[in-house]
Parts: C-alpha cells; structure tokens; sequence
C-alpha cells in the first residue's frame, strides 16, 4: 500500500492517537521459552489502512510527528501498567529516531513505566542517518534517563550495521529475514558483523520472526538468546503477567560526549607527532582505501579545513566511497551542502576549531580508523609543502567512535 503523506478527516483519529489501542507481542528467552517481556506495537484497529508507516509518513508531513510518537509510548506504557505485569518485567516501546525525548522528570507516565517495568526503547530503521545530530541527542537524552536502547531491524539497511559502535545498543534485534532462511553470502555478513560487535560489546541479540522449530533452531545458531515470533504468540492484548526475569547488562554510568575535540585528550596524553602535510595526505588515502575496499562498507567523515582543500582529486575519491557508504560527509569553511551526488556537506563558520583541523574517519562493523590532525602556525609565506601538523593515526574503536560523534554533532 503506497503511505498516504496528508491528513484526512478519516486519519485524524490515528494522527492524534485517540484510535490507538496497542497490540503487545511477547519477548521468550529462547533458552526454555518463558515469557521475559513484551514488545508493544502501535495499532489503530478502527481506521481503515492504518499501518503504522502510513500514519508516521503522514503524522511527518503534518508536523505532528513528535506528539504522535509520545502519545504511542504513553499508550503502551499505560497498557502495560493496566495488565499489571511483575515490576520490572522489559517492556519494549517503538520510538522514532529523532523525534523529540520528553525526559522522565517531564512526563508522569514515563516517570511511573520507568519505575515499575524494564523500559528498553527501540530506535526503529526509519531515517537513522537523516539528522544524525538528532540522532546523538536522542540516544543520549535517553540514556541520562537511564534507559535501555534497542536497535530495531538490523540488517535490513546497512544504516544499523555502520551505527552499531555510535549507538552502542543494549539490544540487537534481527531483521526476520536472518531468521527465516540460512545466510547466503550477504546474510553471513551481515551476522559476522553483529557477532563482531556482540562479542566486543555485550549487546544481547534478539531474533525476531521466528514462527517453526526451524526457525528457532536458526536463530540459536546465530547467537539469539531473546526472541519473538508467531510460534511464540501473535500481537494482542495482555493476557497474562510476566515474570520479572530480563536482566539488561551493567553498563558504566552514562558520560555526554563533550564539545571538544579529540585533540585536547590526545595531546594531553602525550599521543601527538608532527609531520608535513604530505605524510598525513598519504595517511589520509590509506583510510580511504580502507574504507573502499571493506565489506562492510562504513561511515566517512572527513573535516578539511577550507573548501579549497576538497579538490578534484577528492571529489573523486570520496564519490566512489558514497555508491557503498551509508554516510560520507565533508566538513569546511564554505562548504556547500550538495557537494556531490552522493556526499553531504557540512559548512563550519570560520571560527569553530574544527577550520585548524584535518580528521579523516571511517567507522564501521569492521573497520575503526581515524586521522585526526591540528595544523600549526601556518601564518606568513609557507609553501603548501611546508605546512606542519600535530597528528596521530589510530584503531582504537573508542577513540575513532568519539571523533565520529564529534563531527556527526554538527550535522543538523
């Protein structure tokens, strides 16, 4: 059915949500079978056509996207709370993501879902790379709240697989394909790269789909421990409590990434060389090429100073990154937005620090480089040639994660 992008009298119930009755589907440990939770699903029985992608599409096209979002979460927190489920059974709540988060100390109901239940929210598939400043706002106002956070559908777009390390999910959840038939070559490397970040994070993985003993048999194959299905109970009404026995994984308290730049942490700690423009160059295509020739192709970020430097030479190379890429952005003073096909622009106004730096970036399920340079004074007559820069050229994840979020900060 093509989504319907205006509101009509017949929507405008779905639209403000007083039609939604949420269906909740169960979440088995798949280990023996018992109940461990429930996923609540948006559903609007009495409006005709009423999936919810169509009622998204149009909730976005009349603006009212944000309050159609909370007004889903509150509905299945309500109905959650209503069924009296065991305190603190998971419950886990579709939330779109860049919508808006209204924090627990700002809404009664979130206050008391948070409270009484296990909430874990998933980011769904739709437009994860549209606003990836929304995108790190979301994700942190959410764990300040002290939230869990899933990654729904992975696998369905390579979007989540890039995003992995930058949203650092409490919960994988299969893309049911994954599910339902034994990998071909794209299926195995799509779960060779979740496995990657599975082992390296603690991400527990969720199958979704799973509807016969074949299925089931899958998904164990492939490392689910949680998981949900037809074979385990279709959409609906609570019918039953569920016993409190999810345990999310410890995790460190939640630190906002800061404004600064990774420089400050590197100098600081003595991790900086100097060298001529023309060895960082050569650094600089190595990761390039890195991130060509990966399988799993990652996000390219790059802060070049001045449009200047974004030459022909790089406008080539970076174009044949973005016919893979899920995300390759340049960032410079004068920047324009539409650079090329395929590659998105980011000006900075002539005095944000990133205008002295030169970063190069590619992450991805597995590939984590980072160039990341400061040039010197370069005041006076100093040839191109000559031009100096404190750098450092690093594979550690953590460190090429936070310089990634510090250039995706400063896209709207």
């Amino acid at each position: 059915m093509t989504p319907r992008t205006e509101t009509s009298t017949g929507w405008d119930p779905a639209l403000t949500g007083r039609a939604l009755e949420p269906a909740y589907q169960r979440i088995v440990s798949l280990e023996d079978g018992a109940t461990v939770g429930f996923e609540a699903l948006a559903r609007w029985p009495s409006v005709s056509g009423a999936d919810p992608l169509s009622v998204f599409d149009s909730a976005a096209a009349a603006g009212e996207v944000d309050a159609l979002d909370r007004s889903c979460i509150d509905a299945a927190i309500a109905g959650a709370l209503d069924g009296q489920l065991a305190r603190g059974t998971m419950l886990a709540v579709n939330c779109e993501p860049t919508t808006r988060h209204v924090a627990v100390a700002d809404s009664q109901m979130l206050a008391r879902g948070h409270a009484e239940l296990d909430l874990i929210f998933e980011l769904t598939e739709r437009g994860l790379l549209a606003h990836p400043r929304a995108l790190l706002d979301k994700v942190a106002a959410l764990r300040i709240d002290g939230f869990a956070i899933a990654l729904d559908d992975v696998g369905s777009h390579p979007d989540s697989l890039a995003l992995l390390d930058v949203v650092d999910p409490d919960v994988i959840k299969l893309d049911l394909r994954l599910v339902q038939s034994q990998p071909d070559r794209e299926q195995a490397r799509i779960l060779a790269a979740v496995l990657a970040h599975h082992e390296r994070a603690g991400a527990v993985i969720l199958a979704e789909g799973i509807e016969t003993a074949e299925h089931l048999e899958q998904a164990l194959s492939i490392g689910a421990t949680l998981g949900q299905g037809y074979r385990f109970g279709h959409p609906g009404p609570l019918e039953e409590g569920a016993p409190a026995r999810w345990g999310r994984r410890p995790r460190a308290p939640f630190t906002e990434p800061g404004a600064e730049s990774p420089l400050e942490q590197l100098a600081a700690a003595g991790r900086l060389r100097t060298a001529r423009k023309a060895t960082l160059t050569a650094f600089s295509r190595h990761i390039e090429s890195q991130a060509t020739r990966s399988a799993d192709p990652p996000i390219v970020l790059s802060a070049l100073q001045r449009v200047d430097q974004f030459t022909s030479g790089t406008r080539r190379r970076y174009r044949e990154l973005a016919r893979t890429s899920p995300l390759v952005a340049v960032f410079g003073e004068d920047m324009p937005s539409d650079v090329v096909d395929g590659i998105r622009g980011v000006p900075l106004d002539p005095d944000d620090p990133m205008c002295t730096e030169w970063i190069v970036v590619a992450l991805g399920a597995h590939t984590a480089a980072a160039l990341i340079a400061r040039e010197r004074d370069g005041s006076g007559s100093i040839t191109e040639a000559d031009r100096r820069f404190d750098y450092t050229i690093t594979y550690d994840r953590a460190l090429v994660t936070a310089t990634a979020h510090y250039l995706l900060d400063r896209m709207l």
